[in-house]
């Protein structure tokens, strides 16, 4: 039987995946990776909250491969690439100042979504290798839903997953 790993996710991370059962299903699959079909949407809980209640953040980032981290640079910055996601403010808990967001990915970068929101002063909760307050093992960041296209009947397909609401997820009561 062959499992082909089609995507990733960061290993404190959790959420939907999606598996391929044939190589070449893998490979069309791998393909709409590529081709930027595949469209993935997070729920995070972040620090503090933020300025507007929808937005896109776009970011140069510059991977440090030796200390498996990333960073905010300048445009231009040797080896930088470009990383782009839209926000929308589900949630602000103001007793906690903590605020639930949901992510758009237009680019898969290195810690992209974690090293985005840190920069700018909104640390996912949880979070120790970027900042966040909080701890544990398992960040605040879910993959929530993946859409994608069927190698084999194009059909569009939809995947969901939340966390269970319980310990920090306990904040999504009432709005997922």
């Amino acid at each position: 039987m062959y499992v082909g790993l089609v995507h990733r996710l960061d290993r404190p991370v959790g959420g939907v995946m999606v598996f391929a059962k044939t190589s070449k299903a893998a490979a069309r699959l791998s393909n709409q990776v590529r081709e930027k079909q595949f469209q993935k949407t997070y729920l995070t809980i972040v620090n503090g909250k933020m300025e507007q209640s929808q937005g896109t953040l776009e970011d140069y980032l510059l991977k440090d491969e030796r200390n498996n981290k990333s960073k905010v640079v300048k445009e231009g910055t040797k080896n930088s690439k470009l990383a782009i996601l839209d926000y929308e403010v589900l949630k602000h808990d103001e007793e906690l100042n903590l605020s639930v967001l949901k992510i758009n990915l237009h680019t898969g970068r290195h810690h992209q979504i974690r090293v985005q929101l840190s920069s700018k002063n909104h640390s996912i909760y949880g979070d120790q290798k970027y900042g966040g307050r909080g701890h544990g093992k398992q960040l605040t960041l879910w993959a929530y839903e993946l859409k994608i296209i069927h190698p084999i009947s194009n059909e569009k397909m939809i995947f969901q997953s939340l966390p269970e609401k319980m310990g920090s997820w306990k904040i999504l009561e009432g709005i997922v």
